[in-house]
């Protein structure tokens, strides 16, 4: 059996298909976040913000906060376009809620459960981040026009959510903007949430999709808004403690962490234990260390002792690790890296110009913006640990401190000038190593992931050049789509594979529609280098399927529970935008969302077979690679 890289991570959505749900009414609330960090000096309590003008909650620099008190614009008119029955049952919803007043008023920015004249209930708000956009420091940047309802914890399973209404108007950190969201993005932000989710890639969630007709937004043009009321179980980002670091704010630098540590993961002690200088990369110790470490211990040996900090900031490491190899695994490419755009729990986050690859070429970015590809598909792996070094320097002082982390001193002063040197090689020494923990954490898991995309049950330390990599470079010379190539590879028979005439038959079935693409390559050629990837990939499949067709069905079965058929491409989600805000249509949304939440499927029930077909097929030449802007 793989082992699989462990952070402890909790599922991101529950097989709650028997559990019934409950109203919006008698959904648990909180609102830990807001009871537990401090607020906008400016306006400390609900009553003060919500006694202030809406205009006066505008842009300006918020300083010594995590968020702002602030209630979202209202809608005139609002339009519910779209819920995610999956987002509704993690939630913990009943079936039918979506139709009622609240329901709409609620995701229209148009309710909140505070009452003004008891002045009880939990009042919206905005968080506070700062954040490196494309390598260089950008400043305050914070919820600019998302804004957090309250947290919901699910009856079943107790999970909790921050709900969250995206392009519901302008807050202190709006900077230069309307707070608004164009319908464009959102309807993009609307699927690819549920659909990376589906992937089983860690993700934050979209919960409903809702037109704001009378909302004129100007970005290249004029667009209609559009607000997404979105779900995870933090929002929380490297960049808001880039902002604190900033700012020289030591205080709560140390409050955010101990508030991460306690109330968005599961407790101290659900952090790994030291890992010892002999364990390698792949040794189970590595792979799925124990835990359950007292908050007070400090392990290991100078000048690298761990104390409990260290070990947060290897769990957010570990974290992360897994979500970049499901990016890399399934060719999804965010296109905006930048540290606020990094989550503290690894969770795919704001969506903007983002793409699944189709020809695999890792210099693809989907942002047309990232003239230097700093954001590329390739550099992905890279570029979160880049953002993680940054969490590093900000969590330095208390990793550094090792055992001194709780000294009367320590806390209310800081570090001293003879402890300093100790303090920074201690903090140097950890780091360090976690960046090859996380290292480890990538490679591992990808390589689980890969080993099942490619039909295989068991390891061999020979699978990753000999056929991983020739794989890849294969589909790269040749322009092939790559997740065409896994969902096609699934249905091949060992038997069609037993010699040359046919492994260069089958390898014709990899091709774009218009047959063989790329400089310099001949269909001769393409065939015989495929086929010879193809010799290879039968040996191992027999070694574990065996040579039959009961072993041929297996695999098959096994292969298509992790090779989607269906994945929401730029060309798709563009066909969607144009035929919703120009056509006038509703119904494809639902359809294009029932593709999404069951991309392992072979059909759908969206009523329209040949249009399934159709997404799911060659894309069309002119449409490959797309790119987008930043701009929602």
């Amino acid at each position: 059996m793989t082992a699989h890289f462990s952070s402890n991570t909790p599922n991101s959505s529950s097989d709650g298909a028997s559990v019934a749900g409950v109203s919006l009414q008698d959904l648990p609330k909180s609102n830990t976040f807001t009871s537990n960090l401090p607020p906008d000096p400016e306006f400390r309590t609900p009553s003060d913000s919500h006694n202030a003008p809406r205009q006066d909650l505008g842009p300006r620099m918020v300083k010594g906060a995590l968020y702002t008190y602030v209630r979202p614009e209202e809608t005139s008119d609002p339009e519910l376009l779209g819920v995610s029955p999956a987002a509704m049952r993690d939630i913990g919803i009943q079936s039918g809620e979506e139709d009622t007043p609240d329901f709409k008023a609620l995701v229209a920015g148009n309710k909140t459960y505070w009452d003004p004249s008891t002045e009880k209930g939990i009042y919206p708000w905005a968080q506070c981040y700062g954040g490196y956009q494309f390598g260089s420091w950008a400043g305050q940047l914070g919820d600019g026009r998302a804004i957090s309802l309250f947290e919901s914890t699910n009856p079943s399973t107790k999970t909790r959510y921050e709900i969250q209404l995206k392009g519901a108007g302008r807050t202190p950190y709006s900077r230069f903007a309307d707070g608004k969201a164009v319908l464009r993005s959102s309807i993009r932000e609307f699927i690819v949430s549920e659909a990376l989710n589906a992937l089983h890639i860690p993700s934050t969630r979209a919960l409903s999709l809702t037109l704001a007709p009378k909302s004129k937004v100007r970005r290249e043009r004029v667009e209609p808004g559009a607000i997404v009321a979105r779900f995870a179980q933090s929002w929380l980002r490297i960049g808001t403690f880039d902002i604190l670091r900033a700012r020289g704010d030591r205080k709560n630098i140390r409050k955010l962490a101990t508030y991460v540590a306690e109330n968005v993961y599961s407790g101290w002690t659900s952090f790994p234990s030291f890992l010892p200088e002999s364990a390698s990369a792949t040794s189970s110790s590595t792979i799925n260390p124990t835990r359950n470490v007292p908050p007070e211990k400090t392990e290991g040996e100078a000048p690298g002792e761990e104390n409990r900090f260290a070990r947060l900031y290897r769990e957010i490491a570990r974290r992360n690790a897994i979500t970049v190899a499901y990016w890399q695994a399934y060719a999804f490419t965010n296109g905006v890296l930048n540290t606020d755009n990094t989550s503290l729990l690894g969770l795919s986050l704001d969506f903007g110009p983002f793409a699944f690859l189709d020809n695999f070429d890792p210099s693809y970015t989907p942002n047309h913006d990232d003239h230097a590809l700093r954001y590329s598909y390739r550099n992905q792996p890279s570029i979160i640990w880049w953002n993680l070094l940054r969490l590093g320097e900000s969590l330095g002082e208390l990793i550094g401190a090792g055992s001194r982390v709780d000294e009367d001193q320590f806390v209310k002063e800081g570090v001293t000038k003879a402890f300093a040197p100790e303090l920074i090689q201690r903090a140097e020494t950890i780091i360090e190593r976690v960046g090859e923990e996380y290292k480890a954490g990538f490679l591992a898991e990808y390589t689980r992931l890969m080993r099942k995309r490619f039909g295989l049950t068991s390891e061999n330390a020979k699978d990753f050049d000999e056929l991983f990599s020739e794989a890849l470079d294969t589909m790269e010379a040749l322009e092939l789509d790559f997740n065409h190539f896994f969902r096609r590879l699934s249905t091949v028979k060992v038997k069609d594979l037993e010699n040359d005439e046919g492994r260069k038959w089958v390898a014709g079935r990899f091709f774009h529609a218009e047959g063989v693409t790329g400089l310099g390559n001949s269909e001769k050629g393409a065939k015989e280098r495929i086929a010879k990837w193809l010799e290879r990939w039968r040996a191992r499949v027999q070694q574990d399927w065996g040579n039959d067709d009961e072993g041929d069905g297996k695999r098959e079965v096994e292969m298509k529970k992790v090779n989607p058929k269906f994945i929401p491409r730029s060309w798709v989600l563009d066909e969607l935008i144009q035929r919703v805000e120009h056509g006038g249509e509703r119904e494809v949304i639902g359809q294009v969302m029932e593709m999404a939440l069951n991309p392992f499927e072979d059909v759908w029930e969206t009523g329209d077979r040949k249009q399934e077909e159709r997404w799911c097929g060659d894309v069309p030449r002119g449409n490959r690679q797309m790119m987008c802007s930043c701009s929602s």
